[in-house]
């Protein structure tokens, strides 16, 4: 491919292409369900929750990491499906979140029980207290890019 200029974000594009040119589109690039420790959290730094779609693993964790502030990434097991998609196949669902969140070992690794959820499944924030009792539910930006701001202003709520 040849192009007059290369910008940043068309060589994004181009370089996400060239990494699934050789995947099967009907199996979905995964990332294994887990707690991920990004930047040394701590025990009161933030814990995000995503899902195990492969792309969108590598951009949210990517995006903590630049900010350069600790977190725990829990990635949800959706069948590798982005959030949005796993949201609307009722795959991430607060049933589910749930169940990760209690079988994690989440807790051993925070003194706080808040669990930020990513902005675009806000509207499950409300069931998903009702399931994981005693959490606060944070609902967090919707773009990956909005991350870093969100994190350096982010306060827990301490049990």
């Amino acid at each position: 491919m040849v192009l007059k200029d290369l910008s940043p974000e068309k060589a994004y594009a181009l370089y996400v292409l060239r990494q699934n040119i050789y995947t099967d589109p009907q199996r979905p690039m995964q990332v294994d369900q887990g707690v991920y420790p990004i930047n040394n959290p701590t025990e009161d730094s933030p814990f995000l929750i995503t899902t195990n779609f492969s792309l969108t693993y590598f951009i949210v964790s990517s995006e903590v990491e630049g900010s350069k502030m600790p977190a725990w990434l829990g990635i949800v097991d959706v069948d590798g499906l982005s959030t949005l998609t796993a949201w609307a196949a009722g795959k991430f669902v607060p049933e589910r979140i749930a169940a990760f969140v209690n079988k994690s070992d989440i807790l051993d690794k925070i003194k706080h029980k808040t669990v930020v959820i990513p902005g675009y499944v806000a509207q499950i924030s409300g069931e998903l207290e009702e399931e994981l009792q005693g959490w606060k539910i944070v609902v967090g930006p919707r773009e990956a890019a909005d991350i870093p701001a969100f994190l350096k202003n982010f306060q827990p709520v301490t049990a």
